[in-house]
């Protein structure tokens, strides 16, 4: 029974647990790409926070950065922290990559950001990599199956 202005939320709703197998619970399909989704945002992010700190590096070293150069190196680490909104659509692998040219380029402002570029391409070659060998064995069908979910419950 629900008084007017009062949520209409279920009792046994409200109580409900996702961890309680048997209650309801909206069960998630399983994804065997969920976990490499995941490294790439994680790579995404860990990118942004070096391009920021090539801020201070350009700073301190050589000539210094002008301020048409930092606005650059914060937009770059907006656009890094933003594509991890999109890691699981078809086209997000050639906006990496694209992001990943944009801050080789940025040798031209802070030769620490191009440095850095390199070095984060070969990390992206080794997730496509991952990903290009997590897919062959896939479709071979050599992958182990997905166990009970932690916690012994079936």
């Amino acid at each position: 029974m629900s008084t007017a202005g009062s949520d209409s939320i279920e009792p046994d709703a409200a109580r409900s647990d996702p961890s309680d197998a048997g209650t309801g619970a909206p069960v998630r399909p399983y994804d065997p790409e969920r976990g490499l989704r995941g490294v790439m945002s994680a790579t995404l992010v860990l990118e942004a926070v070096v391009v920021l700190l090539s801020i201070p590096v350009a700073s301190n070293t050589g000539a210094g950065t002008s301020w048409p150069g930092v606005v650059a190196i914060c937009l770059l680490a907006a656009a890094l922290i933003a594509a991890c909104a999109f890691v699981g659509r078809p086209w997000f692998l050639t906006a990496a990559l694209t992001l990943q040219a944009l801050m080789i380029l940025g040798w031209l402002i802070t030769p620490s950001l191009g440095v850095m570029g390199i070095v984060f391409s070969l990390v992206w070659a080794l997730v496509i990599w991952f990903r290009n060998e997590f897919r062959r064995r896939a479709s071979a069908g050599t992958l182990p199956k997905p166990g009970p979910p932690v916690g012994g419950r079936a």
